[in-house]
């Protein structure tokens, strides 16, 4: 991090009079007292704890000075009004300073993915940096942007919200050159009332750039409303500016075409989703000059954050597509698309396990009933369905498939049949068979996926 004391103190208008201190270089700024490392510099935040409790273990590690929301003394520090606003100023300076380029990335489905894709494809050409992890909000995405290596060219920034706002603050602090919108969903619902007001939400990552900068976004009309008229505007999608063609599907990879690039592409990902967000990745690579066949070379070896869509073997035999980070219609929509379409081995049978979706608010049933229309009988042999709300979609499914295809399990306050579930699965499950696990991260079902595997 190339920031000393003084540099710090003087972009955060610091109330303390920092010339009683010695001016230091800070090696990097951490919230963490038990990640505190010799140099550093340290945030107090306030959560569960309050950080500042935890000052003098910082400087017991190795801090050199800490922000500070009151007086202290015996230690170097900048006393601010807001420790968590200075830490956003302080990103937002750095930025400017590094001169780099900014490639901000959100979308309801496919951002963390799409941000891993960019990452690789500028990696190539130029010293790049990704949002590590979940790192995404208010706190982690300044985290994310004052620990980029001192050498970084081009900085992939993933972007989440929860709330209305929340993409505001992030896009002002970073100024994005690029954005790119990888779809507008249902996620986070019950907070937005409204997929209007999501993409809403989703459409202030264009708040902090300037008259040069480029939005990329999906053709759905929903979004139009919300279009800057200052900067560039590329759809993508049928019948938009850039989109993916002739699309062949296997259990661990996929061809396409698209008319960003020349040639076929091959992923190692299954999923038709992710043809979108590779062609997102090739666009924004060949937008920073980065040549055709190092693009490719860049996707088709791919590696994606973990917990999303990914292919796992039971230990007794029988193939598991996992994803059980999150779950919003729109993405079990597209998971069982694509899982319908993905051939067992001989004899073997194809399991969905579907459990509740969360954060949809008032609509929440209804949306879990939506999702009878990607479910068939001839593409999905036995449904198994876990939680609350998704009780209503389990009767639906039981009224179109044979007896004995479709089970429930419930995860009420009063009453859990995880054990049941489990057991359940473990018992139909075959070596030939094929088994679908999604749901919200907090229903565990990573839980299932570890057991199935031991």
């Amino acid at each position: 991090m190339k920031l000393s004391l003084y540099e710090v103190a003087k972009v955060v208008e610091a109330q303390n009079i920092i010339s009683e201190f010695d001016d230091v270089p800070l090696k990097q700024i951490e919230f963490d007292s038990r990640r505190i490392e010799k140099g550093d510099l340290f945030l107090p935040l306030k959560g569960e704890r309050d950080g500042h409790d935890f000052i003098e273990k910082a400087f017991e590690n190795g801090a050199v000075a800490t922000f500070s929301e009151k007086e202290i003394s015996g230690h170097p520090y900048i006393l601010v009004k807001d420790c968590l606003k200075a830490f956003q100023e302080l990103a937002k300076y750095y930025i400017e300073k590094m001169r780099l380029d900014v490639i901000a990335v959100t979308g309801s489905n496919g951002k963390t993915s799409t941000k891993d894709m960019i990452e690789a494809v500028l990696a190539t050409t130029y010293k790049t940096y990704k949002t590590q992890g979940n790192y995404n909000n208010e706190i982690g995405l300044p985290y994310t942007v004052l620990h980029m290596p001192d050498d970084t060219e081009k900085i992939v920034l993933e972007m989440g919200q929860d709330h209305m706002g929340d993409i505001h603050l992030l896009s002002e602090i970073v100024q994005p050159h690029i954005a790119v919108v990888t779809l507008i969903g249902e996620a986070h619902l019950e907070f937005f009332g409204s997929r209007e007001k999501i993409a809403q939400g989703k459409m202030q990552i264009t708040d902090g750039m300037n008259s040069h900068g480029i939005l990329i976004a999906p053709g759905d009309p929903i979004i139009d409303p919300y279009l800057p008229e200052n900067q560039m505007v590329i759809r993508f999608g049928e019948n938009q500016e850039i989109f993916v063609n002739s699309i062949e599907e296997s259990k661990n990879s996929l061809r396409f075409t698209t008319n960003v690039l020349e040639q076929a592409l091959t992923l190692p990902l299954s999923g038709k989703y992710n043809a979108i967000n590779a062609m997102l990745a090739a666009y924004v690579g060949k937008l920073l000059a980065v040549a055709e066949e190092d693009i490719l070379e860049a996707l088709e070896h791919i590696q994606l954050t973990g917990n999303r869509t990914e292919w796992k073997k039971a230990s007794n035999g029988a193939d598991i597509l996992s994803d059980v980070y999150n779950a919003n219609p729109t993405a079990m929509r597209l998971i069982l698309e694509t899982f319908a379409q993905i051939v067992p081995n001989q004899g073997g049978q194809k399991i969905a396990l579907l459990a509740d979706m969360k954060e949809l608010g008032p609509s929440s049933v209804d949306l879990h009933c939506q999702l009878i229309q990607a479910l068939n009988p001839d593409d999905i042999d036995h449904l198994i369905f876990y939680g609350q709300d998704i009780e209503p979609l389990a009767q639906l499914a039981s009224q179109m498939y044979p007896i004995g295809k479709v089970f429930f399990f419930k995860k009420t306050e009063a009453e859990d049949q995880f054990e049941d579930l489990y057991h359940h699965v473990q018992e139909i499950l075959g070596s030939n068979d094929q088994i679908l696990i999604k749901g919200s991260h907090s229903m565990h079902l990573e839980e299932i996926v570890n057991r199935l595997l031991a």
